[in-house]
């Protein structure tokens, strides 16, 4: 909501000297967000209001140029002169005297030109700074017979025009919708500054009575509609402008002038906060009737949009159909034209929801929707009708036909019970009662007061006072939000992370320091990237959990997987330029699957226990998930070397840090699954409770189908584990430190390429049991004279006894039994 100050004053008697940034800090302090401050550009030197007295045309040009006598109130007129043809003798307009400087420091001196001295400039919006119209001369009153007078030659201009007018723009929040209108904001304001306010609303005299209305009306879902109300207008002069005020006022807004019928309608929705809808009335067929849409109905709206119509959408119809989305936008076929002599005017209080998904359904967010979706006052319809009449009476020469139709089905409100001591204990600050039915009052609300008990009843302004809490927020934030304490709740002893949390950190920190950067995403998937991923038709990452209102259609559902996610930030980054990459994630995956159907509790009362039990098992399981993605190098090149590229045995190493950070060893063994290379992809294993092993992640390259699908580099590795599915870390014991000396052995054995290392590495710790210190694996080698399908594997064994010094029996037995029982168990030969 743009807030002109000057429009503001009007209303609400502002302390003199109050600055713009004291107003900033006053709509803060009620909780109205400031988002911006709109100051115009400075204009220096003579800027007067000016009459046109002649105008003499200039031919023999290129355009048309016209010399122009103006009286600006020095006595004698000034020559000046124009190329606009838009203004007429008698015409007000401003002028920019020799010595004015314009926006833009266009400096204004007597020149001559045309053969004639020009002696000041007539000005046009966008010479002023106010506007980006540069159609025409800026005419603030007509010359004509019946014209309103403008102001004096001679008047400083600056005030007339706006041009020290400053607009704040504010943040509205969803639940203070009378703030979309001056007259909310003058109420807010009068109260924020504790000064006198006047309500635009009160100054409206009603429409005079007629014995019949104008036109007859029916409203056929009064739940949906609980007022309708419509006058008649004729006789408006379909060329008559809009004044220059007005047309100020809506700019300053934001609203784009059209013409005097509609700018009317926008100018009373900023106003009084109605949104109000004017049809030309020769176009309306018969009755007005308010009904949701049949099957197959279509209207086209002002936009040109030719509308599929849904039951729910609520209409305003007349004999030919549709001629309104009710709430939203009109009709193309009862548009006000420029011929439009005869108006019917609308205004109705429409159900919020309703219009919501009306609204959001035709994706036609409207200003009008805007407001009736977030509640406006039922009693302003009638009231608005009369301040567009009267508006359309002055400057159109309409003159109101009948009496007024008004379709009133409204109950009154209930009142809400409130303990008067309750502001008090909610805010830590002492309201006494006599505070806290001043602030009610002051917000409109009737207050009945029975001892401690105050029955507050809420204006029809504020549809979003239901409950005592929000009685309790008024009272606290009239009273001042900078009055509530800030005090530091004591946290009590013996709480902090718990294991699972420390776990999460643990990991993120191992892999950052690892050389990863995070890189977080939206937890929202399309289904096309499992096809992408090339995941098998009965992948069961496949079964999604569907979010009812995503955020975008394009990706309504919630990953079951991090790969998504992941793999876009690693494309997005190389399509920038960035070469070499070592991203990782983690959070929670959402499986899918049949899960019990949720409830939908009500709203009046706690829910049960068993309500809130069916509500958690139809929650999807959420466990937590650390996925890794390499492209480009691992280790940078430089004078040392080439560097070396990112490759399986590196996603392989990540899951390693990740597992060393929870605490547990992984198990690596070759796997296959989409979407790594099917000989590249490593499953990831752990030791359960029992002895078993269970597969918790894979790791390796990506397959090259999946890396051209989602324009990722060849050979991009990625790994994923679900953290959640690792055993709980046992308590760390420190290793005994021997005094006695180790014995340092090497053994390179030859073994087939379908054994994994692991295994060999199992069955080597076995055989050697208890003197095997340590066990590294140093090198890998292929190629002669190792067989093919064969690799060698040498390792560094470290045996080391905890009482006494090993003899070279020992140890050499100790190897021994090592190297047989990885032959036993996998096939291995010592290397010749």
């Amino acid at each position: 909501m743009r807030v002109p100050i000057g429009w503001l004053a009007e209303y609400v008697d502002v302390p003199t000297g109050t600055t713009v940034d004291e107003l900033d800090a006053a709509f803060v302090r009620l909780g109205l967000e400031v988002e911006a401050i709109h100051r115009p550009e400075e204009v220096t030197g003579p800027l007067v209001v000016g009459r046109v007295l002649e105008i003499e045309e200039l031919s023999g040009f290129k355009k048309p140029i016209r010399y122009c006598q103006v009286d600006v109130g020095e006595g004698r007129p000034r020559g000046i002169i124009c190329g606009a043809t838009n203004f007429a003798v008698g015409d007000t307009v401003v002028v920019a005297l020799p010595g004015a400087v314009l926006p833009g420091g266009f400096a204004i001196s007597a020149r001559t030109t045309y053969d004639r001295v020009s002696d000041g400039m007539i000005c046009s919006v966008r010479e002023l700074g106010i506007g980006d119209d540069h159609a025409g001369i800026l005419v603030l009153a007509g010359g004509g017979q019946g014209s309103e007078a403008g102001p004096a030659p001679g008047t400083p201009a600056a005030p007339v025009v706006g041009l020290d007018d400053v607009v704040i723009e504010l943040a509205v929040t969803p639940d203070r919708g009378y703030c979309l209108s001056m007259r909310g904001l003058a109420r807010e304001m009068g109260t924020g500054l504790a000064t006198a306010w006047r309500d635009p609303a009160a100054s409206v005299p009603p429409p005079a009575a007629a014995a019949e209305p104008a036109w007859q009306v029916a409203v056929d879902d009064a739940d949906r509609c609980d007022r309708f109300s419509m006058l008649a207008l004729e006789g408006l002069d379909p060329t008559a402008p809009s004044p220059w005020w007005m047309r100020r006022r809506l700019q300053q807004a934001g609203v784009r002038s059209i013409s005097l019928a509609v700018d009317v309608t926008n100018y009373v929705m900023l106003e009084l906060g109605q949104p109000m809808h004017a049809f030309d009335r020769d176009a309306v067929k018969g009755p007005i009737v308010v009904r949701r849409a049949r099957p197959g109905e279509r209207v086209t709206t002002l936009d040109g949009a030719d509308r599929a119509l849904d039951p729910d959408d609520l209409l305003i119809t007349d004999d030919s159909g549709p001629i309104g989305l009710a709430a939203v936008m009109g009709g193309a076929s009862t548009e006000i034209g420029d011929s439009t002599s005869a108006v019917l005017l609308e205004a109705a209080h429409w159900e919020p929801t309703g219009v919501a998904r009306t609204a959001r359904r035709h994706r036609l967010p409207s200003e009008a929707a805007k407001r009736f979706e977030r509640g406006v006052d039922p009693a302003m319809t009638v009231v608005a009708l009369a301040r567009a009449a009267r508006l359309l009476e002055q400057y159109g020469g309409a003159r109101v036909v009948g009496g007024p139709v008004d379709v009133d089905t409204r109950t009154g409100r209930e009142p809400i019970g409130l303990d008067a001591d309750r502001p008090a204990r909610t805010a830590g600050v002492p309201y006494p009662t006599d505070e806290v039915v001043a602030r009610l009052e002051a917000v409109g609300c009737t207050v009945t007061t029975a001892g401690a008990r105050l029955s507050v009843v809420p204006p029809s302004w504020r549809p979003d006072l239901t409950d005592p809490a929000d009685l309790v927020e008024e009272v606290v934030r009239l009273s001042g939000y900078d009055a509530v304490p800030s005090v530091l709740p004591t946290a009590p002893p013996g709480r902090g992370l718990t294991e699972e949390q420390r776990r999460r950190r643990a990991i993120g920190r191992a892999l950052a320091e690892d050389g990863h950067v995070e890189a977080p995403s939206y937890p929202f998937v399309g289904m096309p990237v499992f096809d992408a991923l090339d995941l098998p038709a009965d992948d069961e990452r496949r079964r999604v959990v569907l979010v009812r209102n995503p955020l975008s259609e394009e990706e309504p559902a919630l990953r079951t997987t991090l790969l998504p996610g992941l793999l876009a930030a690693l494309g997005r980054n190389v399509a920038r330029g960035q070469r070499d990459l070592a991203l990782f994630e983690h959070g929670s995956v959402f499986p899918g699957g049949l899960r019990r159907p949720a409830p939908v509790p009500g709203v009046d009362r706690r829910p049960d226990d068993a309500t809130i039990t069916a509500l958690y098992e139809a929650v999807p399981a959420q466990p937590w998930h650390v996925a890794v993605a390499l492209a480009g190098n691992r280790e940078p090149r430089g004078w040392w070397g080439p560097g070396r590229p990112a490759g399986w045995a590196d996603a392989v190493q990540a899951a390693r840090r990740v597992a060393a950070a929870a605490g547990v060893e992984l198990t690596v063994r070759a796997g296959e699954r989409a979407p790594w290379h099917p000989g590249r992809c490593a499953e990831l294993l752990v030791t359960d409770g029992a002895g078993g092993e269970r597969v918790v992640g894979h790791a390796g390259e990506l397959h090259p189908r999946v890396c051209a699908a989602l324009d990722l580099p060849a050979r991009t590795s990625v790994m994923e584990l679900d953290v959640d599915a690792l055993p709980a870390a046992a308590v760390p014991v420190g290793s005994r430190l021997s005094t006695f000396p180790p014995v340092h052995m090497d053994v390179a054995l030859v073994v087939a390429d379908d054994h994994p290392e692991a295994a060999v590495r199992a069955a080597l710790a076995e055989g050697a049991e208890e003197l095997l210190e340590e066990l590294r694996l140093f090198d890998v080698y292929t190629g002669p004279p190792v067989p093919e399908g064969h690799r060698s594997l040498a390792y560094a064994l470290t045996f080391r006894a905890p009482d006494r010094t090993l003899t070279g029996e020992e140890a050499a037995a100790a190897f021994t039994a090592a190297v047989e029982a990885a032959g036993r168990a996998t096939g291995a030969v010592l290397r010749g």
